[in-house]
């Protein structure tokens, strides 16, 4: 296989699996967390959002600042900061020593989000891209929705502060990994003053969107946010931090790719919150059986993720390949996938209100069939397209796009839901999620359009690839 590294690849599916994980699996210890702490529910709320929000919030500055080398030193100590912060949190006597310890473990959540794709690219050849790509791609999901079942189990057992503390064995064997085989590559650039400004107006307007999306349906007084994400977010968009990435996804043609992932994000998201809800509380169902009915999607998803990568990589192992290393067939193949998983989705609206679990599962199964597909192919196609230079900033706008289409799903779920009243709001709930992943279809099918050219700082000459 070369120089290539298939235990960094791993190391990077571990580490997209954890921080996942981590997404989700403290939701289901909240009434626990606010019960050993003597704290509200709502106080308790933030030991999920004070993770959630530095995570999306430093993507794109963490990215711009990645860009400058330095990735194993990077990698080290972002994996153990986060395995650091889970055992604060864990071991955590009051809720602000916790909402702290949360907080500080997104920051290095955010670090680790934008360095999985990119470290996963980056470790093998470019004939085998969609291949290690399709690795991180299918365990990140896998770890979203693996958090509920797992945070269930550790709670039934031996109590929520295990629910921080199950990451920690993840995170030293990444780390064990990642000093091993990945060499030295210099140190990483220190911020300037310019890049610390860049994180707090981003992370001020991606914060207030998030709070928007995550607390607006509940009490529409937090709309008023929505007002105060503008001016930092304009500021920073028109300063040097946000014109580089503005010019690197128009110059690669990624805004459909980008599009295609936030769309099957919230058609995916919307999917698991209406599918759950309405099993366990309109049917009644107990919640194992609701877990082992959900698990059917990500089952569906690990089978056919490595299969995703394989296709997309065979045109390039018959020696057929585009200019700039994206993948022959990585756009079929993303595709597909994004077909297979709309029609499992469209198959589940037509359902009675008296669903077996049978007859869910198996349409989940097709749709995580779908999922892992074009997980693969689709990250090969944007980091491929990337500018060699900027791959750092590009995968941290496509994991901002996939957390905020997390984020996005279950909102727009539950507002549609309202909206259509008791009788009708599962099916308007799963029209929306199979809306949706319709939408990424065509997003993917169609190549973008360059309209602008970068140089390569090293070369001097503009990228080639288009995804």
């Amino acid at each position: 296989m070369g120089n290539d590294r298939w235990t960094l690849v791993a190391a990077a599916g571990l580490l997209a699996f954890v921080a996942m994980l981590d997404m989700n699996i403290v939701n289901v210890a909240l009434a626990d967390i606010a019960d050993g702490l003597k704290v509200s529910a709502a106080t308790a709320q933030w030991a999920v959002l004070a993770y959630q929000l530095p995570v999306v919030a430093f993507l794109l500055p963490v990215g711009r600042w990645l860009d400058g080398g330095g990735t194993r030193t990077v990698v080290l100590v972002a994996t153990a900061g986060f395995g650091l912060c889970s055992a604060l949190a864990a071991v955590g006597p009051r809720a602000a020593w916790l909402i702290a310890a949360r907080l500080a473990q997104g920051a290095f959540g955010a670090v680790l989000f934008v360095l999985m794709p990119v470290l996963a690219m980056r470790s093998v050849r470019p004939e085998l891209r969609g291949r290690a790509m399709s690795v991180p791609a299918t365990l990140g999901p896998l770890g979203a929705v693996a958090g509920p079942a797992v945070g269930g189990l550790l709670l039934d057992h031996v109590g929520w502060r295990y629910v921080f503390l199950v990451k920690i064995p993840f995170c030293l064997l990444a780390m064990a990994v990642v000093w091993r085989a990945m060499p030295r590559d210099g140190r990483p650039r220190p911020p300037d003053g310019r890049s610390l400004l860049d994180a707090l107006l981003v992370a001020t307007g991606v914060a207030a969107l998030l709070l928007t999306l995550t607390l607006a349906w509940d009490d529409p007084g937090w709309l008023v946010l929505v007002v105060a994400a503008v001016p930092p977010l304009w500021w920073w968009q028109r300063g040097p931090g946000g014109r580089p990435v503005a010019e690197a996804l128009r110059v690669s043609g990624l805004l459909r790719a980008h599009g295609a992932v936030l769309a099957l994000a919230t058609g995916f998201a919307a999917m698991h919150y209406v599918v759950a809800l309405h099993l366990q509380r309109d049917d009644g169902v107990s919640a194992t059986t609701t877990g082992l009915t959900v698990l059917a999607f990500p089952l569906g998803m690990g089978v056919a993720g490595p299969l995703g990568g394989r296709l997309a990589d065979l045109p390039q192992a018959l020696g057929s390949a585009r200019a700039g290393g994206t993948p022959v067939g990585a756009r079929p193949v993303a595709v597909t996938g994004a077909v297979l998983t709309a029609v499992g989705l469209l198959l589940l609206v037509p359902l009675g209100n008296d669903w077996s679990p049978w007859e869910v599962a198996w349409r989940l199964a097709l749709a995580g069939v779908g999922m892992g597909l074009g997980g693969g192919p689709t990250q090969a196609l944007v980091m491929g397209a990337a500018p060699p230079d900027r791959t750092a900033t590009v995968g941290s706008t496509v994991q901002l796009a996939r957390s905020l289409g997390f984020t996005l799903g279950p909102a727009l779920a539950t507002a549609v839901r309202g909206l259509a009243g008791p009788g009708d709001g599962v099916h308007a709930g799963l029209a929306l999620a199979t809306v949706a992943a319709c939408l990424a279809v065509p997003l993917l099918a169609l190549p973008g359009r360059r309209s602008a050219t970068v140089p390569d700082k090293t070369t001097g000459a503009a990228p080639a690839a288009r995804p």
